[in-house]
């Protein structure tokens, strides 16, 4: 996870754009096991299956860092590079959202991309997502879309 975090590729569309060394990514993998403690969710490791190699991670947060979509659960993920343009990040985040609405019971799950990152966003589309609202980051400055799913959304776009 730490060479992911180190890309800066991968982290252009990250909170400030910021890569993360070593130390940084162990405490927040500390924080996202904590979250599963807490909340009864979190993030998953995504694998590939025939090689047993880490792509990244996908899951369901608190998304604290912007307080106007509050309370609320977010879908995210982050994959390496090399693992851009595979259909995993979707296939990803659609066990997240199943996990989250059919496993946790909830009633709303967000997702929080950058303006621009045209690649999150046909993800966010392709779960079914829909616009909510465009804000800032206060963490990054940078602008935000912010789309959503409700549960009874779910249920009518998975029959």
């Amino acid at each position: 996870m730490a060479a992911i975090n180190a890309d800066p590729e991968v982290m252009r569309w990250i909170r400030d754009g910021s890569v993360r060394d070593e130390q940084q990514t162990r405490s927040g993998i500390r924080a996202w096991e904590s979250e599963w403690e807490s909340q009864g969710f979190g993030l998953f490791a995504v694998e590939i299956r025939s090689t047993g190699e880490l792509a990244g991670f996908t899951g369901l947060s608190v998304p604290g860092y912007l307080p106007e979509v509050l309370p609320a659960v977010e879908v995210g993920w982050r994959l390496g590079r090399s693992h851009w343009g595979q259909g995993l990040a979707t296939e990803a985040a659609e066990a997240a959202v199943r996990f989250g609405f059919e496993e946790r019971g909830l009633e709303r799950i967000v997702s929080i991309t950058q303006v621009g990152n045209d690649a999150s966003e046909r993800i966010v589309n392709k779960l079914g997502m829909r616009p909510a609202r465009e804000t800032v980051n206060p963490t990054g400055g940078r602008r935000v879309r912010v789309f959503e799913l409700s549960s009874g959304q779910y249920v009518t776009t998975t029959r």
